[in-house]
């Protein structure tokens, strides 16, 4: 080899390989798509903090002070003599055991299963920059006392507005202010429901801990010279076979005068007979004529008289008074008839001083507000009557019979004697839970703001209004194991929060 080569063949071999720029094209791309990435996460964290502060966010729900409505902490009961589900709040059993809401059964404490955690709502928190307040929102806000807290009630005063709490009732400026559809539907609480029945044998009088029962009883009965058919013992129907003109009446007394209370399953059931007595009822049913010369109806007593509804299956409802020994029309209208072997819906109801029936999607109501029987600030002292009424042949089935809402007056605030004031930016919030919720009706403390502000005890202010909730996200889970956290959503308490609306009920 001549030395030429030989310095070549060098030079190759000392002269270093030239860098692969695809390699390094690659490098640089992928560090570019973790920079991106993290750019993203960024911008998406602070996207979720702005939505949060300005948009929507996400609660939980601490205690009970809202229930039924939304529920804190508790624990899931299914009565051992009815079967009839109900929850009770993780903070009432240290105080006495807990009580069907439908049959009045103490359960024993070893059928209390594991605590379940408390709702998970959204609240909208933008609305309120947007929109004013409105009466039955559900709010979320700042408490006064200790702003360091987050409070949910429901809106009852607004500012400027003169709130008395009478009777169980709100009265805005001296006028009793009534609850939406929604709101309504959503507040009313069971006294009995028909499909939930004990056995034949129902609980012992005595139970081995000691705890004393009362026998279940079936509540209705036949008035006399009545002759409405079922099973005493286990009545999933009331079967009416008279094809007389006849009317015939079935009388509700379950021996329990305590179930028409301002009570909750909810709540410790050491109680229940403190509490006031609510006559604000509805009854609701199925019913199936045999043909149109059937009528059915039913009566609510309140504060000694008795309302009556009555639907004419050929096409008529109207409401009565018993009055001087006989029974006054208030109003009548005619209406679309049903023909025979048709089930309908059945729904009557003596609530906020107004008397509603719904037939199916017919609805008629007559305002009590003038009713001079009916004085303001009167009181239920016994258990109202309850009577179901029907002519010609019926089908009568799924009886409910319920009762509103009973704002309790705590003699401090919103009396009846003495209105509370609302001043500018200043509103009034109740707990729907009435008997167990620290709200403006009990705030004996002043507020708290910012710069050494104090606001006036029993306010919710302006500045302190968070939101409105709208929406539970999450309720209930079941668990997969006992061992196991609950992670599967109950799909069926997935629901919209009922505030203001123009739907009246």
């Amino acid at each position: 080899m001549d030395s030429a080569m030989q310095q070549d063949v060098q030079y190759e071999q000392q002269t270093p390989p030239k860098p692969d720029r695809g390699f390094e094209r690659r490098h640089h791309s992928s560090v570019e798509g973790v920079v991106t990435l993290l750019d993203w996460l960024l911008v998406a964290f602070i996207l979720a903090l702005v939505f949060q502060a300005f948009g929507i966010q996400a609660f939980q729900i601490p205690t009970g002070s809202m229930a039924e409505t939304l529920r804190g902490d508790h624990y899931r009961m299914r009565c051992l003599q009815c079967g009839y589900a109900f929850d009770t709040g993780s903070d009432s059993l240290s105080l006495d055991l807990p009580q069907c809401p439908n049959c009045g059964y103490l359960q024993p404490s070893g059928s209390i299963g594991p605590l379940v955690n408390g709702d998970r709502i959204f609240v909208l928190k933008c609305i309120y920059q947007f929109f004013e307040p409105r009466r039955w929102d559900v709010v979320v806000f700042k408490n006064p006392i200790n702003p360091k807290d987050n409070y949910i009630k429901r809106l009852i005063g607004l500012p400027g507005e003169s709130v008395q709490i009478i009777e169980g009732d709100i009265y805005i400026n001296g006028r009793i202010v009534r609850k939406p559809l929604n709101v309504q539907r959503e507040l009313w609480m069971p006294i009995y429901l028909q499909q939930y029945q004990p056995p034949a044998r129902s609980a012992p009088a005595e139970r081995p801990d000691g705890v004393r029962q009362t026998h279940w009883k079936q509540p209705f009965s036949n008035a006399p010279g009545s002759v409405w058919r079922f099973d005493s013992d286990r009545p999933s129907r009331f079967v009416l076979d008279e094809y007389d003109p006849t009317e015939h009446t079935l009388l509700f007394d379950n021996g329990r005068p305590d179930d028409f209370r301002a009570i909750y399953g909810y709540n410790d059931s050491g109680s229940f007979s403190m509490l006031p007595m609510c006559s604000d009822l509805m009854i609701r049913f199925r019913v199936k004529g045999r043909d149109g010369k059937s009528t059915v109806g039913a009566v609510l007593e309140k504060y000694g008289v008795l309302y009556a509804a009555r639907v004419e299956l050929h096409g008529a409802m109207g409401f009565f008074k018993f009055q001087d020994g006989r029974w006054v029309e208030l109003r009548r209208i005619l209406t679309d008839g049903i023909g025979p072997g048709v089930f309908e819906t059945f729904e009557f109801a003596n609530v906020d001083r107004r008397l509603v029936l719904r037939w199916g999607q017919k609805r008629i109501s007559f305002d009590l507000a003038g009713d001079e029987d009916l004085p303001v600030g009167r009181r239920q002292e016994t258990a109202p009557q309850v009577r179901l009424l029907g002519s010609g042949g019926l089908d009568i089935r799924d009886v409910g019979l319920y009762r509103d809402i009973y704002y309790i007056d705590t003699g401090i605030r919103a009396t009846a004697r003495e209105p509370f004031e609302l001043n500018e930016d200043e509103f009034f919030v109740c707990g729907d839970n009435t008997p167990n919720s620290l709200d403006s009706r009990l705030w004996v403390v002043e507020g708290y703001g910012n710069h050494g502000v104090r606001y006036r005890q029993g306010i919710v202010p302006r500045d302190f209004m968070m939101g409105k909730a709208v929406l539970v996200y999450w309720s209930q889970a079941w668990r997969p194991r006992p061992n196991m956290m609950p992670v599967v959503p109950n799909f069926n308490n997935i629901r919209v929060i009922f505030g203001s609306s123009d739907q009246d009920y």
